[in-house]
C-alpha cells in the first residue's frame, strides 16, 4: 500500500512528534496551532488535526468526535485518524477519555489509567493488515513507559489516581443496562468505555505508544440500585475537569521521552509488514 496522506492549510504540515486525541475542549491545549485536513488511505479523519507546540514539544490535537461532536463511537473512522497521526510523525499518543466506573470506590473525579482492555464492540474495523501474516503482540495493550510517566505525574499534581484496571469498550452508542453493567463489575473489570478500541490495536498495529488517561464521569448502572448514567452528567463532569485535565497532560507532554525503546516501538520485530507504514522519520 502507497501512503497517499496528503495534507490541506496552511502550507504542509510540520512535524508533530506527540499526539494529543479527546474531546473538543482541548483546542486551547495548543501554543498558537495550525489546523490540516488530511486524507489518507482510509478517508478522512474525524477532523482538521491542529498542530503546535505544548512545553517546547510539537503536539498534534484531533478531536476523536469532531470538534461538534458529530461522530458517535461506533461510527469514528479510527483507521483514518491513527493513520494521520503517524503520517505527521507522531510516535507517541495520548488519549484522554470519560468513563464510567465499575467500582463503587472510583466516583466521579477519578483518574485512572488502565493497564488491561477488553474489546465487547462488533463491526468496527480493527487492523490494517487484511492481507498477509502480520500479528502484533498485544498482551499488554498500553505504552509502559508512557503509563509510568502518567502515573508519577498524577501522583505529584493530580491528588486521587489509580494506577491499573481492566477499561471494557463497548459498542455504544447506548450505555450499559445494569445487567451489563453487573456482569463487567463481576469480571473483576474496572471501566466502561466505547472509544478506546480499536484505538489502541491500531495505535500498535503502527508501532505507535498508547496510553488512555481515563477520567471517571459516572457510576456505571449495575454499581447499586440508584446508579443510572446519563449523557448530561458524563459531559457535565468531563467539562468541569477539563482545564485541569489540560494543565495535566501539558506537565506529561513535557516528560514523555524523545526516543523510545519500548515494546510498541519493537511491535514489528521479526514481522514482514505488506505495505510500509506512513511517517516521516
Amino acid at each position: 500500500m502507497v501512503d497517499h496522506t496528503t495534507a490541506r492549510g496552511s502550507g504542509e504540515a510540520p512535524d508533530a512528534e506527540i499526539a494529543v486525541i479527546g474531546g473538543s475542549g482541548f483546542y486551547s491545549f495548543i501554543e498558537d496551532p495550525q489546523e490540516f485536513r488530511l486524507t489518507t488511505p482510509y478517508g478522512e479523519p474525524s477532523d482538521a488535526v491542529a498542530v503546535g507546540r505544548v512545553g517546547g514539544r510539537m503536539v498534534a490535537f484531533l478531536p476523536r468526535h469532531g470538534r461538534g461532536h458529530e461522530h458517535p463511537p461506533h461510527r469514528i473512522n479510527y483507521r483514518a485518524n491513527m493513520w494521520a497521526l503517524r503520517s505527521l510523525g507522531v510516535r507517541q499518543v495520548l488519549a484522554p477519555c470519560a468513563v464510567g466506573s465499575l467500582r463503587p470506590e472510583h466516583g466521579p473525579g477519578t483518574l485512572v489509567v488502565p493497564d488491561g482492555l477488553v474489546d465487547r464492540t462488533s463491526g468496527r474495523a480493527q487492523t490494517y493488515f487484511d492481507t498477509g501474516a502480520v500479528h502484533v503482540p498485544f498482551a499488554d495493550p498500553y505504552c509502559p513507559v508512557g503509563r509510568g510517566i502518567v502515573v508519577k505525574t498524577a501522583t505529584e499534581s493530580w491528588g486521587e489516581i489509580v494506577d491499573g484496571g481492566a477499561m471494557v469498550v463497548v459498542e455504544g452508542p447506548r450505555f450499559s443496562t445494569r445487567t451489563e453493567s453487573q456482569w463487567y463489575a463481576r469480571q473483576g473489570w474496572s471501566l466502561v468505555n466505547m472509544t478506546g478500541h480499536p484505538e489502541a490495536v491500531l495505535a500498535r498495529e503502527l508501532a505507535l505508544c498508547y496510553t488512555p488517561v481515563a477520567l471517571v464521569t459516572d457510576f456505571d448502572a449495575g454499581i447499586d440500585a440508584e446508579s443510572a448514567v446519563s449523557q448530561a452528567e458524563v459531559f457535565r463532569v468531563f467539562s468541569a475537569n477539563i482545564e485541569r485535565l489540560r494543565g495535566f497532560l501539558r506537565e506529561v507532554v513535557r516528560a514523555l521521552p524523545t526516543e523510545r525503546n519500548c515494546l510498541c516501538a519493537h511491535a514489528h520485530d521479526g514481522i514482514e509488514l505488506p505495505f510500509p507504514l506512513p511517517g516521516r522519520h
